[in-house]
């Protein structure tokens, strides 16, 4: 196996759980039942404060200098995307959210290995980041800022997802493409579990 054969094995694996992650019922259960624009924005920034948390986590205790670094890059995209999407947000004077994390970021933050950071954070997480862009672009057609802002958001998690198969290419051995299939795989169901529940 080689990394994208390893995202094609993913996608195909977890097709129904991306589909629900890309359907009208996101929208339901990101704003607990009222999609409106505020709600649905407040999702999204919350969602990359998680990711930028996990990713910050993952860059103080990594032993691989590379590899923090990369976490520390993916971080930092993070938390422009969270900033830029709370500058999106009508009125808002919130603060940060709360620390903690939902199921599947706790999930990640479990994760020691690199082969399942990198599996879960950059792969897994980032399909299910995708198709969350997808359905918020769709959401906001009318609202073309915003619309242009997860349109960008999209493209720069596009990237990190490529980054993430490059360094498993890189680094994984064979024995290593099972786990990262079932890491990147689980993230995806918890993502879609999560939502069924919000449901």
């Amino acid at each position: 196996m080689d990394a994208d054969e390893l995202r094609e094995t993913v996608v195909a694996d977890h097709a129904d759980d991306l589909d629900l992650l890309g359907s009208s019922d996101l929208l339901i259960a990101l704003s607990g039942g009222d999609p409106r624009p505020n709600a649905l924005l407040r999702a999204a920034a919350n969602s990359e404060y998680a990711a930028r948390e996990t990713f910050r986590a993952w860059a103080d205790d990594a032993t691989d200098t590379t590899l923090a670094r990369t976490y520390d890059a993916v971080a930092t995209q993070e938390d422009d995307h969270y900033r830029r999407v709370r500058t999106a947000i009508d009125g808002d004077t919130d603060p940060d959210p709360p620390e903690g994390a939902g199921p599947m970021h706790a999930y990640l933050r479990s994760r020691n290995e690199p082969i399942h950071r990198v599996a879960g954070g950059m792969i897994g997480r980032t399909l299910v980041s995708l198709r969350t862009h997808d359905r918020l672009i769709d959401f906001f057609a009318d609202d073309p800022e915003r619309a242009a802002l997860f349109d960008d958001l999209r493209e720069e998690t596009a990237d990190c997802l490529d980054d993430g198969l490059a360094i498993l290419d890189a680094r994984a051995t064979a024995d290593d493409w099972d786990d990262a299939a079932a890491v990147a795989g689980y993230t995806v169901r918890l993502a879609a579990d999560d939502l069924r529940d919000a449901l």
